[in-house]
Formats: C-alpha cells, sequence, structure tokens
C-alpha cells in the first residue's frame, strides 16, 4: 500500500492502515508534536535492566492518593549516567517515591502499542523543593496536634536493656547496630522487627512496626538505617512515620545514616543520631553510666561503712576486756563471800553464846539500877517543878508593873481628856481628820467634835 499523506487525508476514504502502519504514522505525529515537553509526576516501579536502561512510571496523584494520571516512561542508557550525576550534586538519586520535573520526549512503539516518555533531563531542584514542601507541610500538621515534642517527654530508663529494632533484615544498619550492642559485654535483649526504609512501601511497614512493638515489653526503639542520597529519606518525611514517631509509648531512638540532612522522623524522635551505630553506642554509654555510678556509690558505701564498723569492733573489744574484767572480779568477790560463810558458820555460836551471857548480865544489872534511877528522877522533877514556878511569879509580877504604868499614860492622852482643854477635832466629808485647809473646797460639810459635843458647818469660801 502507498504511503499516504496526513496533510490530505480523507475522512471518508476507505483505504484500510495496517496495525505497524497506524503504529509508525502515530509515532511520527507524537515526535513532531512533543519532540520536548516537561511533565511533574512520581516516580513508580523503577528497575534498572541489565543493558543499563532504566524503565519506571510517572504518575499523578489525586486526592486520598488516588491515581489520576499514569504514563509509561524510560531513561536510555546513553541519558541514565547525566542524569544520576545531576541527582547526586543535590543530594538526590532516582527512586520510588521521588517527585521529579522532566523534560521528555513522546514516542510510541508500535510493535508493543506502546505509548513510551523518553526521559532526557531531570530537575534537581524541583525534587528537593517537593521534598522540603512535603516535609514543611508535615511539621505543620505535628505542631497543629501538639506532637513535636511528644515523643521527647517519653521517659527513658537508665537501664535500657530491652530494645525494639526497626530496620531492612540483614542490612547493613542491621549488623552494625547489633554487633556495637554484642560488643558492649552488656545483656542487651533485641526484639526485631523488618521494615523497608525507603521507598513508599517504608512509610507502612515502619508505622506498622512501631505499632507491634508498643506492646512487646521493651523500653525503648530503635529506627536505624544506612546512609544514602537526600531522596532516600523521603519516607521519614511522610506524615504515616512522623506521626507513628510522635505517639510512640516508647521513646524512639533514630540513626539514619545522614551527617548533614535531619529527616522530620528525626525532628520527634526521643533522641536522632547520624549513624545506627551512634545509636547503639547511646545505649551502650547510658549502661556505662548506670554501671559507673553504682560503682561510685558502692564505693562511697563501703567507705562510709568501714569507719563505723571499725569503732564498733574497737567498742567491742572495750567491752569484751570490760567484761572479763568483771568476770574476775566476780569471782574474787565470790571467794570472798565462800570464806566469810566459812567463818561465819565456825563463829556463829560462839559469837550467840556470848550475846546471851551479855544480855542475862545487862538485864540484872537493870533490875538493880531501875529502883534508884526512878527516885533520882522523881526528885530532879520536883526540883525543876519549884524552880519554874519561882521564876514565873516573879515575871508576872514585873508584867503587872509595867501595865499599870502603861494605862496611865494612855490615859493621860486620851482624845476626851484634850478636848476637856478646849481642843477640837475637825473632819472631812470622808470623815478623816483635817490637818490641813486645803484638803476641803467650798461646800464641803464639815463635822467638830468638841467634848461637850458635835458641831456640822459648811465651808463657804476659801
Amino acid at each position: 500500500m502507498p504511503p499516504r499523506d496526513r496533510r490530505t487525508l480523507d475522512l471518508f476514504a476507505t483505504e484500510t492502515y495496517s496495525i505497524s502502519q497506524l503504529g509508525r504514522e502515530l509515532a511520527e505525529l507524537l515526535r513532531e508534536a512533543y519532540p520536548a515537553v516537561w511533565v511533574a509526576g512520581e516516580i513508580q516501579r523503577l528497575r534498572t535492566h541489565p543493558s543499563g536502561h532504566v524503565y519506571l512510571e510517572l504518575v499523578e496523584k489525586g486526592e486520598g492518593d488516588a491515581l489520576v494520571g499514569r504514563l509509561d516512561a524510560v531513561l536510555w542508557r546513553s541519558d541514565a549516567a547525566r542524569v544520576r550525576t545531576a541527582l547526586d550534586r543535590h543530594g538526590q538519586r532516582l527512586a520510588d517515591g521521588l517527585a521529579i520535573r522532566c523534560r521528555i520526549a513522546l514516542d510510541f512503539y508500535p510493535p508493543h502499542g506502546k505509548l513510551q516518555a523518553q526521559i532526557r533531563e531531570v530537575d534537581p531542584v524541583f525534587a528537593l523543593g517537593q521534598l522540603e514542601a512535603r516535609r514543611r507541610e508535615t511539621l505543620a500538621a505535628l505542631a497543629a496536634e501538639g506532637l513535636l515534642e511528644a515523643n521527647r517527654q517519653r521517659p527513658l530508663p537508665d537501664l535500657p536493656l530491652a530494645i525494639g529494632l526497626v530496620t531492612s533484615e540483614g542490612s547493613a544498619a542491621y549488623h552494625d547496630f547489633l554487633a556495637t550492642l554484642a560488643e558492649s559485654g552488656f545483656g542487651f535483649r533485641v526484639t526485631f522487627v523488618h521494615a523497608a526504609v525507603q521507598g513508599r512501601e517504608a512509610e507502612v511497614a515502619v508505622a506498622s512496626a512501631l505499632e507491634l512493638l508498643a506492646d512487646a515489653g521493651v523500653d525503648c526503639v530503635a529506627v536505624v538505617r544506612g546512609g544514602g542520597a537526600r531522596s532516600d529519606l523521603a519516607a521519614f518525611d511522610s506524615r504515616a512515620i512522623a506521626f507513628a514517631v510522635a505517639r510512640a509509648p516508647l521513646p524512639v531512638l533514630t540513626g539514619l545514616g545522614h551527617e548533614i540532612d535531619e529527616s522530620v522522623a528525626d525532628r520527634v524522635a526521643h533522641a536522632a543520631f547520624k549513624t545506627p551505630t551512634k545509636a547503639a553506642e547511646f545505649l551502650v554509654e547510658r549502661l556505662q553510666a548506670a554501671e559507673q555510678s553504682a560503682e561510685r556509690l558502692r564505693a562511697r558505701c563501703g567507705s562510709a561503712g568501714r569507719v563505723p564498723l571499725a569503732r564498733a569492733g574497737e567498742a567491742l573489744a572495750r567491752a569484751e576486756r570490760r567484761f572479763l574484767g568483771a568476770r574476775q572480779r566476780l569471782a574474787d568477790v565470790a571467794a570472798r563471800l565462800g570464806a566469810l560463810g566459812r567463818a561465819l558458820a565456825a563463829t556463829a555460836p560462839l559469837a550467840l553464846r556470848g550475846a546471851r551471857d551479855r544480855h542475862r548480865a545487862l538485864a540484872g544489872q537493870l533490875r538493880r539500877a531501875a529502883p534508884r534511877a526512878v527516885d533520882r528522877a522523881a526528885r530532879a522533877w520536883r526540883r525543876t517543878g519549884e524552880s519554874l514556878l519561882s521564876r514565873a511569879r516573879g515575871r508576872l509580877l514585873l508584867a503587872g508593873a509595867r501595865l499599870d504604868g502603861t494605862t496611865r499614860l494612855v490615859a493621860g492622852l486620851a482624845p476626851e481628856r484634850t478636848l476637856r482643854r478646849g481642843f477640837s477635832i475637825t473632819r472631812g466629808p470622808a470623815g478623816r481628820a483635817l490637818l490641813a485647809p486645803a484638803e476641803v473646797g467650798p461646800g464641803d460639810r464639815l463635822t467638830t467634835e468638841l467634848a461637850g459635843g458635835r458641831l456640822a458647818s459648811r465651808v463657804e469660801g476659801e
């Protein structure tokens, strides 16, 4: 069939295209219409062929991550090295989940009936901008719910021996973390949960692992991964992982293998470290610090206890010496008492007989001397009574004479005799004898006592 001119194509012609012819014309049309166009999308199903060509899908997601557009794409080996170099300079690499802006040429491959975008160039700045925008959105959502400091406030035990580990099984991060714990000599118990640590599946895997370890009886959880490009950290800027870390009921330690970059997961974790080894060393150092503190306490207790123990030993030795001395003295006293008892037993009968003899002799002397002593006592009593009676009569006569003199003196000084000689006594309102005119004032009533009676008067002036 002869070639057809598209410009003079008759829409109502009856000619029939072969599949390959239509495919070739479509390919030519697309190459002419879209020789170079910039598109933005997210990488999915990334795979590298042994030939060096890179195949992937560019997708666009709408609300709720619903797929609203998809385009098969290829990065030929001749362009792949140049694109990777450009991304490396900005700390990125091609990976599932990476949002890119790329210049493409559209092509149609008739043997497969497939529309394909041939990637010629990638804009690394666009990817960085997308990552930063995603990061800011995640941080804002965490701040809105008050979760930025939530995990940092979870208490980490002084002896964190039960560790939960989340990473890719068999990875360098896995071996480095466990080797560091094992070399410490401490009895760490590690509960491991495998999870992808990069790509879109990492978001669900890491979040699910943290939820699983929440009830595993561990003291803290370590989320670790090895180094890589900046874009490899994209999963740890996602809301799924960031919210899982922030809401975890246990302290979460991160060691994501980046010396410079800090992911959102690092920002909300209890503690963030540059590498898995650094995270493990932190746990080892915490136990070493606790061990050293316990050793210092033991040394202080030993030092503080030795002095009282030494003093107690000395006091015990002194008490023992005193006890031995007292026991010797008691033995000596017991010996003396025994000797005295024996001597008393030997001399008591003689002493009792001598006492009875002295008692009989004294009784006889008393019977003979008693009448004479009673007679002497009676005569002495009579003499004493007569002497007392004589002295009492003399004192009574002297006292009577003194009383008569005092009576005459009092009678001479009596107020009545004074009043009969023309004197008087004037008393104020209170009945007290007045000694000076200033003791009363105008209007006061006065009573004047005379030998023949009393007069009443009132003060009229000064």
